[in-house]
């Protein structure tokens, strides 16, 4: 059998060619030689369906031969990859082998986020399918980054027919295994409470998840792991899926009648009826892959490498962000001019760097019934112009930066009032409310348009160095106004184009702009987003204890250079929790770090703590956000504790965190098993200047002290020493 074998330092991944030019997976693992159709059993299987060229090798069948990018219509009745349909409402595909080629460097996709490398960091492998009775081509794109351990994927569909085709899905990635010994880790959640971490065994059907939200969503995350079932944080093998795009997607984990596994990733295929005219190229979003025979915190680590050196861009890739202040959960929208002086003066005493101004600057905008699409400043608000508040925050020495919502319209708003087709809207019904607000339809390039001169022109005439960039509402009631849409099929993802066009002409036009995502906070935290906005807003929930929750599961796929958590005010406003401050400020550091509250409320002794959080931040942020992040805990596990280390790279340094979640009465001491150390060195902890052996950290554990109260929390700074 011929085969296309692909390398990484680490792995290795083979497609093989059976007779007629069907496309099989033949294996993706740890590094290995030679050829793999060995292991493919062939035999006559009940009710298994046999290509015609092969009618009389009943042994072979696409029903249960692993595919590289199954169809539907050739007989392999699990789920597909791809799916079309004719102009005369036919349902069939046959994809065949033509041909393939290395090419170096590493693709990209017009319109749409993708991994990015040099051409001597990576090479691409193109493979050409094609449905000779249609005459549609589909090009699989591998993007193989050697070093990283990382190959990407990306299906091209080009219609070479005559008659139009509709493609009803098209998967960016299809993964076959000849077992179903597996488990599906997935990230569920809400608003206010993303990506729980969840870990199921594979069972015979699928198993689903996605988004029909129009982002990616708070309910789940579009980044998924399968693993051994004896696969933990420190050993096993697992295999990461991340699919960059931030509108709705779909992943499906299938066990089939004879034990095997299938994993899918790629656009929602519900409301999606792509029409593809004669010479028409439709790209799928790209998917990026990685395995890892060493459990998954090494998983996590190709992944963070990824992301932050491959998928953000800009000036702010690699210098650490400045430390914020945003007004929200101190003023909401009761300021003015005075009072937001009188917060960023005490924010600038005590060593923040950035003034956030959140929602209510613009329009009529006193709350959320009103304003949203008018973006103009509300001086009579402010008592001043937005320029003459962003020279005096910037002779305080900070910097100054604005909160947008762009793809939202009140009906309470100019903008709706002169352009009311310019929301979604179905003619006949009444919208569904959010919030008490509409989207915009960003399918329209002259909506895009619009709203980006609108931002555009706030931005350059009052010196803003930061956006926070928000979406506070699903989207229902999908429908555009423009004369001549065939077809309903493109909207959804046509809205996703529209804000990544949005995104990016922003950034091309403020290079020095640094941008940070949110999505009613984490509701779209994907990979997609992080390749425009190189922060994103983890969540609206500022609870320090449920964000150590959120933030364990964010840790998984994303970077903590891409999440952007606040130290905010107690109670807690989502929660009504009380924590310390130092409690906070440890947690809020595993991110972007930053305060949400009203600084002048603080004491003397807590305005002192938060001087000393920004200088530990300052000091340690190189090793925070370049090092290799450690989960120390399993929530299910430990439900008492909490616990996670940053590592460098050389293995000298190590910054550990615990928080205490529980309280008992003469309660056992946990120990903390650090990982990533190097075992043959001993490490001293700075504060006590006591020495640990490298190998008993690791084994035994660091021990939490026993105090009395709950959320108690403990930062503890260890240098390798000789």
């Amino acid at each position: 059998m011929e085969t296309i074998t692909l390398h990484t330092k680490h792995t290795t991944y083979q497609m093989g060619i059976l007779e007629h030019g069907f496309l099989l997976h033949l294996y993706y693992g740890p590094k290995a030689e030679g050829e793999m159709d060995g292991f493919l059993s062939y035999y006559d299987r009940g009710f298994s369906a046999n290509p015609y060229e092969l009618r009389d090798q009943r042994e072979i069948s696409m029903d249960y031969l692993p595919l590289e990018y199954p169809c539907y219509g050739n007989g392999d009745h699990r789920s597909p990859a791809f799916r079309m349909r004719t102009a005369d409402g036919v349902f069939a595909a046959d994809l065949r082998y033509q041909s393939s080629r290395t090419v170096p460097g590493k693709y990209a996709i017009p319109g749409l986020p993708a991994v990015y490398a040099g051409d001597q960091e990576a090479y691409t492998v193109e493979v050409l399918l094609e449905d000779k009775a249609s005459g549609v081509e589909v090009t699989l794109l591998y993007g193989v980054l050697p070093k990283l351990d990382v190959i990407t994927r990306c299906a091209v569909v080009k219609n070479n027919g005559t008659e139009p085709i509709f493609l009803n899905k098209a998967a960016s990635m299809s993964l076959d295994f000849l077992d179903g010994d597996y488990e599906l880790l997935h990230f569920y959640g809400r608003h206010a409470m993303e990506r729980m971490a969840e870990r199921t065994p594979l069972c015979h059907g699928s198993q689903g998840f996605g988004s029909r939200r129009g982002s990616s969503s708070h309910q789940h995350n579009p980044f998924v792991i399968l693993t051994r079932p004896e696969t933990t944080e420190r050993s096993g093998c697992c295999w990461g899926v991340s699919l960059l795009y931030s509108g709705n997607f779909w992943c499906e984990a299938e066990k089939d009648q004879f034990h095997q596994a299938r994993l899918q990733i790629g656009l929602l295929p519900e409301m999606f009826d792509y029409p593809l005219a004669p010479g028409e190229v439709f790209f799928s979003p790209e998917a990026a892959m990685a395995y890892s025979g060493k459990g998954l915190a090494h998983l996590s680590h190709i992944f963070h490498r990824l992301i932050r050196r491959h998928v953000c861009r800009g000036r702010f890739r690699d210098v650490r962000r400045p430390v914020l202040l945003n007004n929200w959960e101190a003023t909401y929208y009761d300021f003015d001019g005075k009072r937001l002086l009188d917060i960023a003066r005490e924010a600038a005493s005590l060593g923040v760097e950035l003034f956030v101004l959140d929602d209510g600057w613009f329009g009529v905008r006193n709350d959320d019934n009103s304003g949203l699409g008018d973006w103009i400043v509300n001086e009579e608000k402010l008592d001043m112009t937005l320029a003459d508040l962003s020279h005096q925050i910037h002779r305080m020495g900070m910097q100054f930066g604005l909160w947008i919502e762009p793809e939202m319209v009140n009906e309470d708003s100019a903008l709706y009032r002169q352009h009311p087709d310019w929301a979604f809207q179905i003619p006949g019904r009444k919208p569904v409310m959010g919030r008490n607000q509409l989207v915009l339809d960003f399918s329209r390039k002259e909506i895009v348009d619009h709203v980006l001169e609108a931002i555009s022109q706030v931005i350059a005439g009052a010196r803003i160095e930061y956006i926070k960039m928000d979406m506070n509402r699903s989207i229902s009631d999908v429908y555009t106004a423009v004369s001549g849409y065939q077809n309903y099929g493109t909207i959804m993802h046509r809205y996703v184009l529209g804000v990544y066009d949005f995104l990016e002409r922003l950034s091309a036009r403020f290079p020095d702009l640094l941008i940070e995502g949110c999505n009613g906070g984490g509701g779209r935290f994907d990979a997609g987003m992080l390749y425009y906005t190189p922060q994103i807003w983890c969540s609206d929930d500022t609870d320090a204890i449920e964000r150590i929750q959120i933030q364990h599961g964010t840790s998984f796929g994303y970077p903590v250079s891409a999440v952007g958590s606040h130290v905010s005010a107690v109670p807690n406003h989502q929660t009504g929790r009380s924590v310390s401050l130092h409690t906070r400020g440890i947690v809020a550091m595993a991110g972007s770090f930053g305060f949400e509250l009203d600084l002048n409320h603080l004491t003397d002794r807590e305005k002192e703590e938060v001087r000393e959080q920004i200088r530990t931040w300052k000091d340690c942020w190189s090793l925070i956000q370049d090092g290799l992040y450690y989960r120390l805990h399993e929530p299910s596990r430990h439900p008492d504790s909490a616990a996670w280390s940053f590592v460098s790279p050389d293995r000298q340094e190590m910054l550990l965190n615990i928080v205490t979640l529980d309280t008992h009465a003469n309660c056992p001491v946990p120990h903390i098993r650090c990982m990533g150390l190097d075992p043959k060195r001993q490490y001293q902890e700075l504060s006590s200047g006591r020495l640990f052996p490298g190998s008993a950290l690791m084994h035994t554990g660091f021990p939490v002290p026993v105090v009395p109260g709950e959320y108690n929390a403990w930062q503890y700074h260890f240098i390798a020493v000789n």
